[in-house]
């Protein structure tokens, strides 16, 4: 296998309409020029429109390909995307750290389906501050920000890690992406491009990022780059699957 391109993995679900999950992710991922590899969490039924079923893959099948993976290749940067649990999205953190301490993680908190389906449940606040302490940016939407940060009004950053959080649901400056540093707030500001909605753009817009990290981009060029990438995504067409190009 060419050693050109940094190594890549996602973890994440199956989405069989490609338009979210390891699919989407392995599209981006090639259009960003690194070899992706992926690890599915996760069978789904569902179209573009909606959600019909999800069938979880056991945690050791997944933690065995993981290790599979690390101990064969060097892998630059991680994306994780839907888990049926916080023990579970920690168990996978704890493994990447293990195996490969310096690889970037991304994690998209798909919490729940675009049709209201719920991944994960969000109970042990306690728990989770400690679990997202080993990510590197978390991609929040304002819906899910809310559950996962419920005393955060998102004025000003009181965390001690990094949070994209994406504009597609924000009432007061639509499409303005806002990411949370250590010392400052970077506003992303859409572009001009008329963008359409589309089906699993968070899992393509983390995907981009997570690429772009482990190209040597820092974090704010990832994330600018990467807004870049998804306007031309959610440009490419009128439906809700889009086409994936630089």
């Amino acid at each position: 296998m060419s050693t050109d391109r940094p190594f890549v993995l996602t973890i994440a679900g199956l989405d069989p309409s490609g338009g979210a999950g390891i699919l989407a992710d392995i599209k981006t991922f090639e259009q960003h020029k690194v070899t992706g590899f992926a690890i599915s969490t996760a069978n789904t039924i569902q179209t573009e429109n909606q959600f019909y079923e999800i069938q979880w893959t056991d945690l050791s099948f997944v933690l065995r390909s993981m290790e599979t993976l690390f101990l064969n290749y060097k892998i630059s940067a991680v994306k994780i995307g839907i888990v049926s649990s916080l023990q579970d999205l920690n168990e996978i953190l704890v493994t990447v750290k293990l195996l490969s301490p310096l690889t970037k993680i991304v994690w998209d908190p798909v919490l729940k389906s675009t049709t209201k389906f719920e991944f994960m449940n969000i109970e042990d606040h306690l728990s989770l501050n400690t679990i997202l302490s080993k990510i590197d940016l978390i991609t929040p939407n304002y819906n899910e920000a809310k559950i996962l940060f419920p005393d955060f009004g998102f004025k000003e950053n009181k965390f001690s890690r990094n949070i994209l959080l994406k504009g597609g649901h924000n009432e007061k400056g639509l499409g303005t992406d806002l990411l949370f540093l250590k010392d400052e707030v970077l506003e992303l500001l859409p572009s001009n491009q008329k963008c359409f909605e589309k089906h699993g753009s968070g899992c393509v817009l983390s995907a981009a990022i997570t690429s772009n990290l482990a190209l040597n981009q820092t974090i704010p060029e990832a994330c600018k780059n990467a807004k870049n990438y998804i306007e031309n995504y959610l440009s490419s067409t009128t439906t809700l699957i889009g086409y994936h190009y630089v």
